[in-house]
């Protein structure tokens, strides 16, 4: 893996928790300059620091409310001027509120909007002129299986909704975006550990285990690294002709209807 983005610049939102930290960890291994963003200005310092003693090249701003569109636009011209310009956008970055649809606040659709969908616009806007200036670039979204099919084990009404829509802009950017040589690409996780995952994973709910965790073919519960390696090959040069793409990375659960 080490070389693949090596002459790359990559902005990646939300490297301050979860999948984001090894993002920012594993693109700087594979030889690229990091320019990150989180909400949190703890979780973005620990991370711009951790990754920095591994010997990446990364510079991570705090205190980025991404689902604010003129904060959106602000980071991402910031984050450009770092290293001149940029090649890479990986939208990270999200957080969502679960409820059954009798349940679900008109809050809660709004915020799950606002913090899976709408930010991803927002950056996909804003970062459109500085890499039709580069000549070129890609961007990777993050999706999920939760945008393609329902969910027995817990309603995700806000989150599916919002994941389809992050799939469907994704669509609509590689038509506009392939007369400037932007290519996009969607990658949509299935169940993933992560810190906020881990607990609840410990000690899966009977239905989890006979719905989700006895059904995944490969017999595991899926790893940071595998979703971040995987956007690591989408990025580089190595996958110039993939574009428009949504790489399922459930360790095949999803094939079992």
């Amino acid at each position: 893996m080490t070389g693949r983005l090596d002459g790359k610049v990559a902005l990646i939102t939300g490297v301050g928790g979860g999948m984001g930290v090894e993002a920012a960890r594993l693109f700087c291994a594979a030889g690229a300059k990091v320019v990150g963003c989180d909400f949190f200005e703890e979780g973005a310092r620990q991370t711009e620091e951790a990754v920095r003693a591994e010997g990446g090249e990364i510079t991570v701003m705090g205190g980025v409310d991404l689902g604010d569109a003129q904060a959106a636009k602000a980071w991402i011209d910031q984050a450009a001027e770092v290293y001149g310009g940029f090649d890479i956008l990986y939208n990270n970055a999200s957080t969502q509120r679960f409820a059954g649809i009798e349940e679900l606040s008109v809050e809660d659709w709004d915020y799950t909007m606002r913090n899976e969908l709408n930010l991803v616009f927002y950056a996909c806007k804003a970062a459109w002129p500085h890499l039709k200036k580069r000549g070129g670039g890609v961007i990777l979204n993050v999706g999920s299986i939760a945008g393609l099919r329902g969910v027995e084990f817990m309603p995700q009404n806000a989150h599916g909704t919002a994941k389809a829509g992050v799939m469907s802009l994704t669509r609509q950017l590689v038509v506009e975006g392939a007369p400037h040589g932007i290519r996009a690409n969607t990658i949509s996780p299935g169940l993933i550990e992560t810190p906020n995952t881990r607990t609840f994973l410990a000690d899966p709910p009977e239905n989890v285990k006979r719905i989700v965790l006895d059904r995944i073919p490969v017999g595991r519960v899926g790893q940071p690294a595998d979703i971040v390696n995987a956007a690591i090959f989408l990025a580089s040069d190595d996958a110039t002709y993939i574009n428009g793409a949504n790489l399922v990375i459930d360790g095949g659960g999803s094939v079992l209807g």
